[in-house]
């Protein structure tokens, strides 16, 4: 096995991943096969539908098949020629407490049949469940992991280790540290089906976030039962290369109909959202006429179509550097997908250390939860710890950001740097201009050409929240550094206002002269004559 990385945006990856069946790209959808009950079958998966990979139950083959899928070949008895996943029979172990098999007799049948990427049985966490019964399933899963490497006799098969502890994210974490600790090749989430179901994405981020932050970053993810596709960009965005859904076949058995922001039963639609080639020539009128085994059908058919689309959004974000875009336009179709972006913020550091620094595309700035964007975190990290005032400058004028960038192209900035040459001639240099610019705080004016302080578009005037991080940013900026007068200039829709006060504090606690502007004609005038003033007397003086 290999795998390699192509594009990366936040922890989503574009990758090459390469089995003893052909090599697959990532992100990756394996589209869940019941051998005793399919809508469509694997070979018209592949296709109808594109999709390279598959997944099915090893242990339901084992109980329904017996020895036929080993004596044909996984492939062939399947009549699929694309790689072949499959799970152990652990969630059976949730649903119904045990299965009828050992760790090692699944092995043995994994290995016979011949798949191209195979799980140990391993034995899910669930959901409501105690702590003692969560410390059993993590020690459980870790032995069964360590015993499995005296079982295996092929090497051609690339083996998952799974990641387990549920909601005890402690767990998770040691879970993760020691499976990632042994030789597997792909590792995967467990038990995060029930999270799911419950609509606790929030949850769902921990427990994803935990699991990545301890186990090899090079190591691609997986996360069983990812369910409706309106997910999949928070799974992405998450580190999560690979993931499994039954979902266009469980709906479709319930007569649900995918969209992109969740589903609608067939008979409570008027119109189809879709122009899949399932839907561009047919009304809700049509399919409902239908007998009820051919509608499942069509709504299989569409979901996996659904599912698909969503696949190709995202690595077309990833490619554009826009995923985070994307998962925003997604978490707005459910609360609880929007609080699990917000939840995001726990995790911008790690998150930050792990994107790419410069992208091909602009950014787009909405509202306070971008903040949590490793362009702001990684921002604010480098303007505290790598940079400081330019040498000489003992005034600071603040300047409020503009539509047009770069702001230093302005004819708002071109004014007050002649303004300045003309009053206080080489004076001028002692004053050192910044702006204070949504969503990044405090932007001197050597670095707004920096990428992304001119490569980005941002809602004016901001939020609150952003508002309040900006004046931040520039009250710290202010304490730390050594300018003896601040400049303010207060001329953008009143949300300056939060910067004003913050800068005024700032400068109180520090002892620096501290004088705002608020006049939009009158402000670059009434500044050169005071600095002139103050030149005259001595920058220090306080008079």
């Amino acid at each position: 096995m290999s795998f390699e990385v192509k594009d990366v945006d936040l922890l989503g990856r574009i990758g090459k991943l390469r089995t003893k069946s052909g090599t697959v790209e990532t992100p990756m959808l394996f589209p869940v096969i019941n051998p005793n009950l399919q809508f469509i079958s694997p070979k018209e998966i592949r296709r109808n539908f594109g999709f390279e990979a598959l997944i099915t139950n090893a242990y339901i083959l084992r109980r329904r098949f017996q020895d036929q899928p080993a004596e044909k070949g996984i492939h062939d008895f399947l009549d699929f020629d694309g790689i072949v996943m499959t799970d152990s029979g652990a969630y059976q172990i949730l649903v119904y407490g045990g299965v009828e098999v050992t760790p090692e007799e699944i092995v043995k049948y994994q290995e016979r049949i011949g798949v191209d990427i195979a799980t140990i049985l391993d034995w899910p966490t669930g959901w409501n469940v105690n702590r003692s019964h969560a410390e059993y399933t993590v020690e459980e899963t870790l032995g069964r992991a360590k015993d499995f490497f005296k079982i295996r006799t092929r090497d051609d098969i690339i083996w998952v280790g799974p990641v387990q502890g549920g909601r005890f994210l402690d767990l998770v974490a040691r879970s993760a540290a020691e499976m990632g600790k042994l030789p597997f090749q792909i590792h995967a989430l467990g038990s995060p089906t029930e999270v799911m179901e419950r609509y606790r994405f929030d949850v769902l981020v921990d427990m994803i976030m935990t699991a990545k932050m301890n186990l090899p970053i090079s190591r691609p993810l997986h996360l069983f039962g990812a369910g409706h596709p309106f997910m999949f960009s928070l799974a992405v965005a998450l580190g999560c290369d690979m993931f499994d859904s039954a979902a266009y076949a469980i709906y479709a058995r319930d007569g649900r109909y995918m969209t992109e922001g969740g589903t609608i039963r067939l008979e409570e639609l008027e119109y189809f959202p879709c122009s899949c080639p399932e839907c561009w020539n047919k009304t809700p009128k049509d399919v409902v006429e239908k007998p009820k085994d051919e509608q499942q059908i069509f709504l299989a058919r569409h979901n996996l179509h659904a599912c698909n689309a969503e696949i190709k959004r995202i690595k077309q974000a990833i490619k554009e550097g826009r995923l985070w875009e994307h998962l925003q336009t997604r978490a707005h179709g459910h609360p609880s997908l929007l609080q699990a972006l917000k939840k995001l913020r726990k995790y911008e550091n790690f998150i930050e250390k792990h994107s790419p620094i410069v992208k091909r595309s602009g950014l787009f700035f909405y509202s306070s939860l971008d903040l949590a964007r490793p362009e702001v975190v990684r921002y604010k990290k480098r303007i505290d710890e790598r940079y400081t005032q330019p040498r000489g400058a003992r005034v600071l004028l603040l300047i409020p950001q503009t539509r047009n960038k770069p702001f230093h192209n302005t004819e708002t900035y071109k004014r007050a740097v002649r303004a300045l040459r003309e009053s206080l001639g080489d004076y001028a240099e002692k004053v050192h201009i910044c702006f204070y610019a949504a969503p990044f705080g405090i932007v001197p004016e050597e670095l707004d050409e920096v990428y992304p302080m001119s490569q980005n578009e941002c809602t004016l005037p901001p939020d609150r929240e952003t508002a309040e991080y900006v004046a931040s940013q520039v009250a710290e900026y202010i304490s730390r550094a050594s300018y003896d007068i601040v400049l303010f200039i207060n001329d953008y829709d009143n949300w300056g206002d939060t910067v004003l006060e913050a800068s005024r504090k700032a400068c109180l606690k520090r002892g620096a002269r501290f004088k705002y502007y608020s006049d939009k004609e009158m402000w670059i005038k009434a500044m050169s004559v005071f600095l002139k003033r103050a030149m005259l007397k001595g920058l220090g003086d306080s008079s």
